[in-house]
Parts: structure tokens; C-alpha cells; sequence
């Protein structure tokens, strides 16, 4: 059995301790050591990486009950090592657990719900509850949150006996009997879980819930704490400040301003579309009619654009075909026809000049990988 050291003190860095045992396996060597403090991965929290002497623990989990520690050397057994966590993550990872288990207590206490699912990643701390909880009550949530922080409670680990374990309440999402260590937030919360924590909410500095997505049954959210939610936050004032800056505007306003400059944009969009329209049609007025078909090429035209274009010509001619592109990205295409079944001619363009695409017989778009020069080749 390896010796758990952060459940003695989650905030040992180094310690000393003795291998017991290296084994090689898929390119790492496994290395079980007398104790350790690198917590293993489990219940949603991170493992620990670090050194072991010169070799690097990249990896660290349970093993019956073994703490085992993926390392990229060996380590002899019987040798005497000098172990140090990565203590930025580790902190991290504890101002982070802590903190969830904060808001995981407050919406127990106050709603009822249990935390069923709890992950922390690159993408945050992700909690899942079996209720629904809407963003104003998420918002008094995280206030509440961060006045615990402020208070800078006690934060203690215990294991009670079987004999009290019935007796007490706390948060589980497993039916324990025994073995169970229970984390104590003064006057916040109690729940069962084997992770290191900080010894006092202080240490968190800040929770922040940055978004919930409803769910079947439920709502997930998304949080950070600490350090992370710092970083966080201070790159988001960062783009709104730049923003800000960009469109005159003070920080507070920036939203405001951004729907304004939406606005403008829309009605611009609609003005261009409607002198668009304009345009295409008095190109094809000045057409004359033909028996035969009529190709066009137009530079920045979209779907829509080309779509305008050929119903427009269509009236004009057998069959009306529009491109937009270039020839190293490719073209896309509209091709339409007031009497012609285009099926057929599109399976066929396609397979010529390696383009892809469908639609009505009467109509059709897709895209071509081809040069100008190939197309117009085709279409002669």
C-alpha cells in the first residue's frame, strides 16, 4: 500500500521516498514508490505530473491500492528519490475541485439538485446537475460563491468511523460504507471525495460561471477559479478594452455599440442586395435571346448572387450556367433552365471538371475544381 502524503497535507510540494517497484510498459516505466504525494487521476480531478529525481512523472494513477507514477525513465527499485509536483497545476487543480464543491453545496442547499457529473479540462471545470437552474439564479450562485471565498472558511478532510458514517450528512454520488473521506467547507458543505483542496477558501481568489446549457434533465455549467479564472478574465478584458478602442466606445457600451454597427450592417446588407438585384437584371435586359446557352463568370458573387443571376438569364437561352472563383480555390456554380432537364448535364460537368453538386432538374449549384479555362472549354 503507498502511503497517501496529500491526505496528510495537500500543500506538500517535495517530499523524499524509497521505489518499490519499475516496470517497463508501452514505451514508460510504471514506478510504485513507499508514499507519494502525487495524487492520481479520479473522480474528475487531474493527476499530478512532476519529477522523481532527473525522470519525469507524466502521468499518475491508482492501482488496487497503489499509487502508481508513469515516468519517462526508469527508476531502480530500493532507490531513495526526491519527488516534486507540478505545483502551479496542482494548486490549480485544488482552488478549481474546492471551489466546485462550493457551488455544487450551494445549489444542494438551495435547490435540491445533486452534482452527477463533474470533469475538470483545457475547456474548464464542468459540472452537471439533475436540475434546471436559470442564469439569474446562476448569477446569485456564483455571488454567493465568492462571498465564501471572502470569509476564508476552514476547508478540513475526515474519515469517520462506519460506526458515525450513518449519521452524518453529506453529498455522494456513490452509496459508501466505509473508507469514506468527507471534505468539510465550514458552514458551506459536506461531501465525500479522496482529492486534495485548499486548506481555506481565501486561497481560491475568485469563482467565476461563465455559461449553463440546458440539458435533458438538467443544466450543465461551465466554471473556472482561481488563477485560471483570472487569466480568463483578464484576456476578456483585454478584447474589450481593443474593442472599445475600435469602435469609440466605453467599455461598458461595447455591446450597445456592436448591436448599432449590427444594425447598420443589415441595413447596409439589404440596400447592396436590393442594387444587386438591379444590376444583375439590367445586365440580362441588354441580353439578347438565344437558342443556344449562356455562360458567366463574376468575381465575389455567392450562391445567392449566382442564383439571382441564372434565374434571371434563364428566359433568355437553353440553359444559363454562373461561376464565381478562382482558379486555385475553385468555382462555385448556378445553372438553370426554363425548359432543359439538367440532371443529366450536371452528372456530366461534374465528372469532368471534378466538381460536385445537384438540386431540381430545373436548377442546380454545387462546385467545380477546375480552372476558367477548363470551363470554358466545356461549355463550348
Amino acid at each position: 500500500m503507498t502511503q497517501r502524503l496529500y491526505y496528510e497535507d495537500s500543500h506538500i510540494k517535495e517530499f523524499d521516498g524509497i521505489v518499490r517497484t519499475c516496470d517497463e510498459k508501452d514505451g514508460c516505466f510504471e514506478i510504485v514508490l513507499d508514499k507519494t504525494a502525487f495524487f492520481p487521476e479520479g473522480g474528475g480531478n487531474p493527476a499530478d505530473v512532476g519529477t522523481l529525481n532527473d525522470v519525469n512523472v507524466v502521468y499518475t494513477f491508482e492501482r488496487g491500492d497503489e499509487v502508481v507514477h508513469r515516468c519517462d525513465g526508469p527508476l531502480k527499485a530500493g532507490t531513495a528519490v526526491h519527488g516534486a509536483i507540478d505545483w502551479e497545476k496542482r494548486f490549480s487543480n485544488m482552488q478549481n475541485h474546492t471551489a466546485e464543491h462550493i457551488v455544487s453545496g450551494i445549489v444542494h442547499r438551495h435547490h435540491g439538485y445533486a452534482n452527477v457529473g463533474f470533469h475538470m479540462g483545457a475547456e474548464g471545470v464542468i459540472v452537471d446537475f439533475d436540475g434546471f437552474v436559470d442564469d439569474m439564479e446562476l448569477s446569485d450562485i456564483e455571488r454567493e460563491a465568492n462571498e465564501v471565498v471572502w470569509r476564508n472558511v476552514a476547508v478540513t478532510a475526515s474519515f469517520p468511523t462506519a460506526e458515525d458514517l450513518p449519521h452524518l450528512e453529506y453529498r455522494s454520488k456513490l452509496d459508501l460504507t466505509e473508507n469514506v473521506r468527507l471534505v468539510t467547507i465550514e458552514g458551506v458543505d459536506v461531501c465525500a471525495c479522496c482529492a486534495p483542496h485548499v486548506k481555506r477558501t481565501g486561497e481560491i481568489g475568485v469563482v467565476k460561471i461563465f455559461e449553463s446549457i440546458r440539458r435533458k434533465n438538467g443544466v450543465r455549467i461551465r466554471m473556472l477559479a482561481g488563477s485560471r479564472a483570472y487569466e480568463d478574465c483578464a484576456a476578456k478584458a483585454r478584447s474589450v478594452s481593443q474593442i472599445s478602442a475600435l469602435l469609440s466606445a466605453k467599455p461598458e457600451g461595447v455591446a450597445d455599440a456592436v448591436e448599432r454597427l449590427l444594425a447598420e450592417r443589415d441595413g447596409l446588407a439589404y440596400k447592396l442586395g436590393g442594387l444587386k438585384r438591379r444590376i444583375i437584371q439590367n445586365e440580362v435586359d441588354i441580353i439578347r435571346n438565344t437558342d443556344g446557352d449562356l455562360l458567366f463568370f463574376k468575381e465575389d458573387f455567392d450562391v445567392k448572387d449566382l442564383q439571382l443571376l441564372v434565374n434571371a438569364a434563364k428566359e433568355k437561352c437553353a440553359v444559363v450556367a454562373a461561376f464565381s472563383g478562382d482558379d486555385g480555390a475553385g468555382y462555385k456554380y448556378a445553372m438553370a433552365s426554363k425548359t432543359a432537364d439538367l440532371r443529366e448535364r450536371v452528372r456530366d460537368m461534374n465528372q469532368t471538371l471534378n466538381g460536385r453538386g445537384g438540386g431540381k432538374p430545373d436548377f442546380v449549384t454545387g462546385t467545380v475544381s477546375a480552372t476558367r479555362e477548363e470551363i470554358e472549354g466545356y461549355w463550348e
